[in-house]
């Protein structure tokens, strides 16, 4: 939906109003609000702005850029089947970006430039920057709510603040949800092509290559980029899985979970669209199959963060949600760092689920828990430090989840398990991988052995198998996390 528009319409009497709309994390045609609403307004050029320096300066890595390069690919080539050409401002970083843009307004006479709204801090602040520079020009500027069903002000508490505990927003969310919020915006239809004021066809740009010096992507098989790749996900997972999703989403070695979550975070499929399977299933987002409204949650999840971001801005500046954690007394441990980076900590899930990260982009989500819990209570090291970790590797990398789910686990953030909740993460290989399969695909060395000495192999078994030692002991660490909590709460 329209959430805002500035300057005037000087262009709305022309006979061609030349409409640009600005793709970035929404790289999909269909259920697309800014491109829908541009189409019905005038002939559309598409721009994109992928700023790679930008963009690893917020920490992601060659898995995440080469997901979102292979998506402009798959984007262009999608939008020339409507006659929509694709323009590339190739810039560094996102301080460059209105310029460009109003350069590019100016040099094809655009009457209007469209985007749905992103939450991120220096995203906001570099789209508050392109509305003065397009004001300055009488250029028309609309933005639309579409990643989300609910902008961030939209649902706040009693007293008028954001929420941030997850259970009363997502009552709230249920509560207040309507079915235009819901309502999947049409694709443009195929348009005469677009012409520039000297009447020639306009043309689209080449997709720039990624950065010569990032590290090498992981298999690129491993995550097919589009909207099409993304919707064929979405029906594997609505046939096969989505009704066993609240039995098997904890379960690493198997395929429960939905898969969905990188082209989420570029927008090659919308929350609207699962929304609408879900409803076609099941009839309602709320009641009904468990399995797919435990599923439904957890995008809600997604959601909640992003009104995070905006409602608690300090969270996009690398600070705790939870004011008083600014003072807990992180330990400088640089081997535990490596150890539990590479896979190699001495707990089979823990570097089963580090090795899954490094050799896809990706990790289950319960292991995202697992890990980052280790991290930051077994070696009591800075969640700040595995938030950059992850997102330097994921190619589902994005600010609001990662760094929710970070804050999560270190007991700093929205709904921050108890700092005494710390998983150990043996008993937790043996509830949730059982036969230890999982534990075996990604710790060779271990899999010679019977499944539960997979899970707590014996000194001569780590010496037999040249696995290591534990690099810390559960119930020692645990008892210094405690006292590290304990302390900062007599502190405080």
């Amino acid at each position: 939906m329209p959430t805002s528009s500035t300057s005037p319409d000087s262009s709305a009497s022309a006979e061609v109003s030349l409409q640009l709309v600005w793709l970035r994390s929404d790289l999909r045609v269909h259920d697309n609000t800014a491109l829908a609403a541009a189409a019905e307004r005038g002939p559309v050029v598409v721009v994109v702005t992928p700023c790679y320096p930008q963009w690893r300066q917020h920490g992601h890595g060659a898995n995440k850029l080469d997901f979102l390069r292979r998506g402009l690919h798959v984007l262009q080539q999608a939008l020339a089947g409507y006659h929509i050409p694709l323009k590339v401002i190739d810039c560094d970083t996102f301080a460059e970006i209105p310029e460009v843009l109003a350069a590019l307004c100016a040099s094809l006479n655009v009457a209007a430039l469209h985007f749905n709204d992103e939450y991120a801090i220096n995203e906001q602040i570099r789209d508050a920057a392109v509305r003065r520079r397009l004001a300055d020009l009488d250029i028309r500027l609309h933005h639309y709510t579409d990643m989300i069903a609910f902008a961030p002000g939209e649902l706040l508490t009693g007293k008028g603040d954001y929420y941030g505990v997850f259970t009363p927003f997502s009552k709230r969310w249920h509560k207040d949800l309507v079915a235009r919020r819901l309502k999947l915006a049409p694709a443009p239809g195929v348009q005469a092509t677009p012409l520039d004021p000297h009447g020639q066809a306009i043309q689209g740009d080449a997709i720039p290559p990624l950065p010569h010096d990032l590290p090498v992507p992981v298999d690129a098989s491993l995550w097919p980029a589009g909207e099409d790749a993304a919707q064929e996900r979405l029906e594997r997972f609505m046939t096969f899985r989505a009704r066993r999703y609240h039995e098997q989403r904890d379960l690493p070695a198997t395929r429960g979970t939905s898969e969905l979550s990188a082209y989420l975070a570029l927008g090659m499929i919308s929350a609207r669209q699962c929304y609408a399977a879900v409803l076609a299933e099941n009839g309602s987002l709320s009641d009904g199959d468990v399995g797919l409204t435990a599923w439904v949650n957890e995008l809600i999840w997604r959601e909640f963060y992003q009104h995070i971001l905006i409602g608690f801005p300090r969270v996009n500046r690398h600070r705790p949600f939870q004011r008083h954690t600014e003072a807990l007394a992180w330990r400088d441990d640089d081997a535990g760092f490596d150890a539990w980076c590479e896979g190699r900590t001495g707990y089979p899930l823990v570097d089963a689920a580090m090795r899954q990260l490094t050799s896809t982009g990706w990790m289950h989500n319960r292991l995202r828990m697992v890990t980052a819990m280790f991290l930051t209570k077994h070696l009591l090291i800075d969640w700040r430090r595995g938030e950059a970790f992850f997102m330097e590797h994921l190619v589902d990398g994005e600010l609001g989840a990662n760094n929710g789910g970070w804050q999560w686990a270190a007991s700093t953030g929205t709904d921050a398990a108890p700092y005494f909740r710390i998983f150990n993460p043996t008993t937790q290989g043996e509830r949730f991988d059982k036969d230890a399969e999982f534990i075996a695909s990604l710790v060779p060395e271990l899999s010679s052995l019977p499944a539960k000495r997979r899970h707590q192999p014996s000194d001569e078994d780590r010496h037999a198998c040249g696995y290591p030692r534990p690099i810390v002991d559960h119930k020692a660490a645990r008892l210094r996390a405690l006292d590290a909590f304990k302390a900062l709460s007599k502190g405080n």
